[in-house]
């Protein structure tokens, strides 16, 4: 199963993970040497926060990129620092075990000594979150739920849990609730364009499931407001110019096969619904994510960019010069 979960402290390219990962041989070396060659006034900087940071980011880039040993020793660097009964440590140790597990068997024992932890100590939450990253690694989609809902009725102002709860509502076709947890996200994080993003992606998704093209309409108006929205946040954010573009030529597309549906024909008594953007506004939106794409794809700084990002880019763009060609 994946060592990646919500309970991580960052998320890291898998590039970021390999770099960082074939550095740690050198940092673990350089580590031991610390309480014989530093002289000591200076011994707390190898005690500072970050450098167990450090210990934390190796360990995780370790297990992503399957240097087992290398792991076990940060793991064991942390438990000789802060104790095998600290809360952070007893969850990535479980994230280590999960990662080394050979089988479904194991992983099942595992998860009974999660269950045995938060028997005596419900508020553990690191191993809370570990707990369910493994109920949704076991394909107990109905558990993870059911246990991320405990979760935040005692802590309802953790964004990663909501955000955790709405990929797996989005992932048993639960779009409404899906977008409901990435409000509450926004609640707390308003400037989050990724989750903006994010939400404009599960919008564009759910008209999968519609027939009626007003409310598509709808729909996808506010998929384009919230990619704006998220690219007004983050100028270079090319998820969401790829989301503008894709959602755009999609409204579009409606539009044009519609001619007597337009904004000014959809009613509503929600007042939260908006108006969908005109024609023009549309045009203008997509020649600009059209644009800005064709830059980042063959612009220089690609390595803050995931390659199968540069390359769905390109892909779309390709798509886009045939459709327009035709």
């Amino acid at each position: 199963m994946s060592v990646t979960s919500f309970s991580s402290p960052r998320r890291q390219s898998n590039s970021e993970a390999l770099a960082l990962s074939q550095r740690a041989a050198q940092y673990l070396r350089n580590s031991s040497s610390w309480n014989t060659v530093i002289p000591i006034p200076f011994v707390s900087n190898a005690d500072s926060a970050e450098s167990w940071a450090t210990y934390e980011r190796l360990l995780i880039s370790c297990l992503r990129t399957g240097d087992d040993k290398a792991a076990h020793q940060c793991l064991e660097k942390l438990i000789g620092r802060f104790g095998a009964t600290n809360e952070r440590v007893m969850g990535l140790r479980g994230l280590y075990q999960e990662a080394v597990a050979e089988d479904q068997a194991a992983l099942e024992k595992i998860l009974v000594e999660y269950d045995d932890v938060l028997a005596e100590d419900p508020a553990n939450a690191p191993i809370s979150k570990r707990r369910i990253t493994l109920l949704r690694g076991l394909s107990r989609t109905a558990d993870a739920i059911d246990a991320l809902v405990e979760l935040l009725e005692a802590s309802p102002t953790d964004i990663e849990a909501w955000t955790e709860l709405s990929d797996l509502y989005l992932s048993k076709g639960l779009y409404s609730q899906a977008e409901f947890c990435l409000e509450e996200v926004l609640l707390a994080a308003p400037n989050a364009w990724n989750i903006h993003a994010r939400l404009g992606e599960i919008l564009y998704i759910s008209t999968s499931s519609n027939s009626n093209d007003g409310s598509i309409g709808k729909i996808l108006g506010e998929s384009v407001r919230r990619f704006c929205r998220s690219i007004e946040l983050c100028d270079g954010y090319l998820r969401g110019y790829y989301g503008l573009k894709i959602a755009s030529d999609r409204l579009l597309a409606l539009l044009s096969k519609s001619p007597n549906f337009s904004s000014d024909s959809v009613t509503s008594t929600d007042q939260r619904d908006l108006m969908i953007p005109s024609v023009q506004t549309l045009n203008r939106l997509n020649e600009k994510a059209t644009s800005r794409l064709a830059e980042i794809s063959r612009g220089t700084s690609h390595s803050i960019y995931e390659e199968s990002e540069i390359n769905a880019a390109k892909e779309l763009l390709d798509k886009s010069t045939l459709s327009t060609a035709r």
